[in-house]
Order: C-alpha cells, then sequence, then structure tokens
C-alpha cells in the first residue's frame, strides 16, 4: 500500500473523489476515528464520528431499529450494515463505515466469542458488511478491527475511482 498508513490513504482517496466520511463505532471505543483524525487536514473529508457503545445509543443516535437488536444482536451483520447507514445520514456525509464487536475479554458466547467483529460500509448505492475473527486480546482486538476497517474503505475507495475513471474514459469527458 506505498508505505503509507491506511489513514493517509483514506484521505487522499476521499480528497479525490470529494466525498466525507462518518464513522460509528462500537468496541473500537472511537480508535477508528483517532486514526482518520490524526491526518492533517482530514476535516476537509472527516464528518465525525460516533462511539454507540450502548444498544440504547445505537438505537437514538444512528437510528439502529429495536427489533435488529432484539432478533440479531449488537455484534451483528444486520445492525453493522444500519449503524454504517445511520451514520452517513446522521452526519450528512457520503460514506459511513461502521465496526460492532466483541474486544473481550469477556461477554463472547458460544455463538458470539470474543474476537467476533462485523465492519460494514455503507453509502447511498451500496451496503456490504463483513465479518471477522480475531484471536487476541482486547487492545489487540481493536487494533485489528480499525486497520480491517481502513484497508476495506481503501478497496472500496479505490474501486470506485477506478470505476469513475473507467466512466469519464467510457463517456470521452475529461
Amino acid at each position: 500500500m506505498q508505505n503509507r498508513p491506511l489513514e493517509n490513504l483514506c484521505g487522499k482517496y476521499l480528497l479525490a473523489l470529494e466525498l466525507r466520511l462518518a464513522v460509528a463505532e462500537s468496541c473500537t471505543g472511537g480508535l477508528l476515528s483517532h486514526r482518520i483524525t490524526n491526518v492533517p487536514g482530514s476535516s476537509a473529508y472527516f464528518a465525525g464520528g460516533v462511539v454507540t457503545y450502548a444498544n440504547q445509543a445505537k438505537e437514538r443516535l444512528l437510528g439502529v431499529p429495536v427489533n435488529l437488536l432484539e432478533q440479531h444482536g449488537a455484534v451483528s451483520q444486520e445492525v453493522a450494515l444500519a449503524m454504517a447507514s445511520g451514520i452517513y445520514r446522521l452526519l450528512n456525509a457520503d460514506i459511513g463505515v461502521s465496526i460492532t464487536g466483541i474486544a473481550g475479554p469477556g461477554g463472547g458466547t458460544k455463538e458470539k466469542p470474543v474476537g467476533l467483529v462485523w465492519i460494514a460500509i455503507c453509502t447511498p448505492d451500496f451496503a456490504q458488511a463483513w465479518k471477522f475473527m480475531w484471536k487476541g486480546d482486547r487492545l489487540t482486538n481493536k487494533e485489528l478491527s480499525a486497520e480491517k476497517a481502513l484497508e476495506l474503505l481503501v478497496e472500496y475507495l479505490r474501486n470506485r475511482q477506478t470505476m469513475l475513471a473507467r466512466s469519464i474514459q467510457a463517456t470521452g469527458q475529461g
């Protein structure tokens, strides 16, 4: 990745595509927002982020439906997607990224063990969530989750830039 931290690459792509990012975090406790805002000038493309640790915060701030939380639990594909969608709408951004999981050392179950994390990216025309299973301690699980969210965002933005370039080329613009 060009030996540049992922947060720098995210910023480069967001600026080039003229997009604004918003993030909703649970198990990472603001670590993703921290990394994004470590880049000077990130206010040009980072609308903001919220830490919605409690289900009530997910409901009230992000509009996650109670029935999703009750049926699937906070650590689920459905809730990750609702969080990502909710944050980009809340902060009037173009892209929403969410992270929800069980960092540990407690809180896990047989069905949802410690280290289980869902990361989602949503835009008005795209929604996808990915499931990961980390094997580290609490801090490692948080760091791996933030790193993976940045990797997924870079991949999404790179693909979007490529599609835009092809579209411009195909129409003879530029």
